[in-house]
């Protein structure tokens, strides 16, 4: 049995904690947060300070700015960790979370979960295997109109950019299944809700391979694109089923998640439909991330660590500061 502690009780905390409680691998040795008043039902900690040496494992799930001392912290009590994505704030804190966790000889992982999703994978093999030949251009769209309480209250309320918080995952996506990016160019939407936060924009990216994208974001619409709405996996976020990234190659499309992939020639013939049944596995994500964290604690190989989760941090940093900039 992994002993395993969870840092931080908000939404995707919380998430966790249920998790664990259900995997019969792992012990939950208690939830760290300031408010006593979430999850009364498991052992609380205010601080991790408070918490017994006896842990196997730390999921931090804590604000992004916390990320770096949390994970610090757990090094240097020789916890392996599970940090929520973006790893951290910034890349010096990155950097140097990677340093520590290098120094104590602890396994990290981050939680880009949807590298767990079987169509993820799925789409990955079939791009690795030539399915659509090589890879020319992917287009992406993130766009749900998240609810004005959402910001009020809380750490979100200075902050809070849709780039930092949702578009980080759909960048380790494309990382993931079509390759490293090499170059961006961020444009920035118009505010609606009467702040200087980034609300809204569009990202043109290319990739080392030579292929180019684009992302269209933005948290003012309530559109049915974006992966939550796509695939279903977070249960905060109605689900529509509707596709959300096309990519394409010298011999053909696919859409995703639905998975339908095209084939064909020239414009002279339509593409067709080829048959393909998407693989949707029957573990949640974040069920399948918890696995391979019990794994990774035993001294597998990571599918993300901290190294690898700061490359997604450096493109999300820049397409945030290209923003922010043209805001200024």
């Amino acid at each position: 049995m992994k002993r395993i502690l969870v840092v931080g009780g908000g939404l995707i905390g919380s998430r966790h904690v249920d998790a664990v409680l259900a995997h019969e691998g792992c012990e939950l040795v208690g939830l760290v947060d300031p408010d006593m008043s979430i999850a009364p039902h498991v052992p609380r900690f205010a601080s991790m300070k408070h918490a017994p040496d006896d842990v196997d494992g730390v999921i931090i799930a804590t604000p992004t700015g916390l990320h770096g001392a949390h994970g610090l912290e757990a090094a240097m009590r020789g916890w392996h960790m599970l940090i929520e994505k973006p790893v951290a704030e910034t890349l010096d804190e990155a950097e140097a979370l990677q340093a520590a966790v290098f120094a104590a000889d602890v396994g990290s992982l981050v939680g880009h979960h949807r590298r767990y999703h079987a169509p993820v994978q799925q789409l990955k093999f079939l791009l690795a295997e030539g399915a659509i030949g090589t890879v020319v251009a992917a287009n992406l769209i993130w766009a749900m109109r998240k609810p004005d309480e959402y910001f009020q209250g809380n750490w979100r309320t200075a902050g809070g950019s849709p780039v930092m918080i949702n578009l980080v995952h759909d960048i380790d996506i494309l990382r993931f299944v079509v390759g490293e990016i090499a170059q961006v160019s961020a444009l920035a939407g118009t505010a609606l809700r009467g702040s200087e936060r980034i609300e809204s924009g569009a990202v043109a990216l290319l990739f080392e391979n030579g292929a180019t994208g684009t992302i269209s974001f933005a948290d003012t619409t309530p559109s049915p694109w974006g992966f939550e709405a796509g695939t279903g996996e977070n249960p905060n976020i109605g689900t529509t089923g509707q596709d959300m990234m096309w990519i394409m190659g010298t011999t053909g499309a696919i859409s995703f998640p639905s998975m339908t992939l095209w084939g064909g020639t020239d414009w002279g013939s339509p593409a067709q439909v080829q048959p393909l049944v998407p693989d949707h596995n029957v573990m949640p994500p974040l069920a399948a991330q918890l696995d391979h964290f019990v794994a990774v604690m035993d001294g597998a190989a990571p599918l993300i660590d901290v190294a690898c989760a700061t490359r997604s941090l450096d493109i999300a940093l820049q397409i945030e500061t290209q923003l922010i900039q043209q805001k200024q």
